[in-house]
């Protein structure tokens, strides 16, 4: 609605502009005053206009604000020097924005595009470390978004069954009899033998032929006992990785294994079509020096084995045919990579994926590494995330049950982990603290106890969704800022689609709780003389945190 609110105004200054038979060079645009007392939406155009029209900027101003038509929902326009402010009709928006907002709130018309978004992807030889988190909670909240955008996605997790990693663990469980200690979570179990294969390995350098040898073996096929080995491994590794994701709020529509890629002749296929650009000495590969790239891409090894590469070319020539935008999530490390394999689709026919690329997430204990056998699991995360929310809830004496104290310490020890990754712009890095995260007056606690507290406050009530409202007296300044936060909801959802960036909807998300909470100390809402718009508000406000938190992967509880 707020989105609207600036496309009139917009119309109305070309109407101005066409009457007075000038163009502007560039697209016009809006911004929010830095004070109420200023307006609601100020335009600047007059700058853009004074070499037109020989005149300066305040005469400008002046002569649009005389001639311009004013939207519905606005009042009245002024001048401030240059510019031009906006004030919008409080007791006319108030209701529209009230009356218009209800479950579905933010949803974008459908759009014929089919997203195919790839993340997590990490390989199967552990569970998921903090390395991992952000690349799992921005792939899963951007698909939230755009699915709420309009968009068609589908989500899938690329697991790379044929990798080195993979090898290794089979080898170890063959040669030294290591075995899977079924007292620990799945994946664990695999991590733990791959740090003892890895320690093997350090030991006698010359093992890694033995690894070699059963790469080349498990690509050729026809080992029925290996091919069996590894698909146990990776497929007892995934399942635990299943749970974590589970445990954080995200679910895959499909897990895609990269050996189909190879046994069904994919592999073989896109390489056919690089063909006249490759060149073949000990190995094959695709020179890049002409794309500005200085390093070669390699397709085959020496012995005829393909390499990760090559796989991944053939999956993005999948995505190519099942979908209308390829989508991948990957971490700043991969930017070379991504160049080249971006090039080689081009090559070969192919769409080159757009790629969010995101810095990384540490925590102050330090580095974490699956094969030193050092590293922080997300599991271990998230049982000290809810660990420390019981904890903080206990502080505060609220009158819960211990079953609601479990249940709330859950939601709010996964929500701050996924909201404080989200809150931050994919390209700054993030050191994870504790004191942030849980903080109940700037974190996600704060946005779920605005939450709770609407929800506390409707059960106390004869209130009624269905009923119509309308406002009919001069808002106090809470309100106002509430009722504009309330507008820009689906505006902000455009906005994070478009950019394929998912900070924006949890800026938002803490802005909006904030103008709700002064809303809710300043003003009375039971038994004032404005009740029901109040209610209304009240009720606008929690449907709009709950949509809000829903896309960013949060649950929102109704009592804290």
């Amino acid at each position: 609605m707020y989105s609207k609110l600036k496309k009139e105004i917009t119309d109305s200054i070309e109407e101005v502009l066409t009457k007075l038979r000038v163009t502007l060079d560039e697209e016009l645009t809006l911004e929010e005053p830095p004070s109420p007392e200023m307006g609601d939406i100020s335009s600047n155009v007059a700058f853009s206009l004074a070499s037109k029209l020989k005149k300066s900027p305040v005469e400008i101003a002046e002569e649009i604000k005389e001639k311009i038509v004013l939207p519905l929902y606005f009042e009245k326009v002024e001048t401030k020097g240059p510019y031009l402010n906006f004030f919008i009709n409080y007791t006319l928006f108030t209701s529209k924005v009230a009356n218009y907002i209800d479950k579905q709130y933010g949803e974008l018309p459908e759009k014929e595009e089919r997203i195919l978004l790839e993340h997590t992807s990490a390989n199967p030889n552990g569970p998921l470390h903090v390395g991992h988190l952000r690349n799992a909670i921005l792939g899963d909240s951007l698909k939230r978004v755009l699915e709420h955008a309009g968009y068609k996605v589908e989500s899938q997790y690329y697991v790379n069954d044929m990798g080195r990693q993979i090898a290794i663990i089979v080898w170890g469980m063959d040669k030294f009899g290591f075995k899977l200690d079924d007292d620990k979570k799945m994946d664990h179990a695999i991590g733990e033998v791959y740090f003892q294969c890895n320690q093997k390995l350090e030991e006698n350098p010359e093992y890694n032929k033995d690894i070699d040898d059963i790469l080349q073996r498990y690509e050729e096929g026809g080992d029925a006992r290996l091919a069996d080995a590894f698909e146990t491994v990776v497929e007892y590794c995934i399942d635990g990785i299943k749970e974590t994701l589970k445990n954080l709020n995200i679910k895959m529509n499909l897990f895609k294994w990269e050996s189909g890629f190879l046994r069904k002749g994919d592999v073989d296929n896109v390489l056919e079509k690089l063909q006249p650009f490759t060149i073949q000495k000990d190995i094959l590969y695709l020179p890049l020096e002409r794309y500005g790239v200085d390093k070669e891409l390699v397709l085959r090894r020496s012995n005829g084995t393909s390499l990760y590469a090559t796989r991944d070319l053939a999956y993005h020539q999948y995505k190519t045919k099942n979908s209308d935008i390829s989508l991948d999530i990957l971490g700043a490390d991969h930017k070379l990579a991504a160049k080249q394999l971006s090039i080689a689709l081009e090559l070969s026919e192919n769409r080159a994926p757009e790629v969010v690329f995101y810095e990384f997430i540490d925590l102050p204990e330090g580095s974490m590494s699956t094969r030193r056998g050092v590293f922080v699991s997300v599991d271990e995360l998230i049982e000290e995330s809810v660990k420390h929310a019981k904890d903080e809830l206990i502080n505060r004496g609220l009158d819960l049950t211990e079953k609601q104290l479990d249940e709330v310490s859950k939601i709010i020890g996964v929500g701050s982990i996924r909201f404080y990754i989200n809150q931050i712009s994919p390209e700054k890095p993030i050191t994870f603290k504790w004191e942030d995260a849980l903080s109940f007056e700037r974190g996600c606690a704060s946005i779920q106890y605005a939450h709770a507290r609407a929800c506390k406050l409707l059960a106390k009530s004869e209130y009624d969704e269905y009923n119509e409202v309308r406002c009919d007296y001069e808002l106090e300044d809470e309100e106002k800022e509430l009722v504009k936060e309330l507008s820009r909801f689906t505006e902000i959802i455009r906005q994070s689609a478009d950019e394929r960036r998912v900070h924006h909807l949890a800026e938002y998300t803490l802005s909006l709780s904030k103008a709700f909470n002064k809303f809710y100390k300043s003003q009375q809402v039971i038994g004032s003389d404005h009740e029901d718009l109040r209610l209304k508000l009240v009720d606008a406000s929690r449907i709009t945190l709950k949509n809000s938190l829903k896309l960013l992967g949060i649950k929102a509880p109704e009592f804290m």
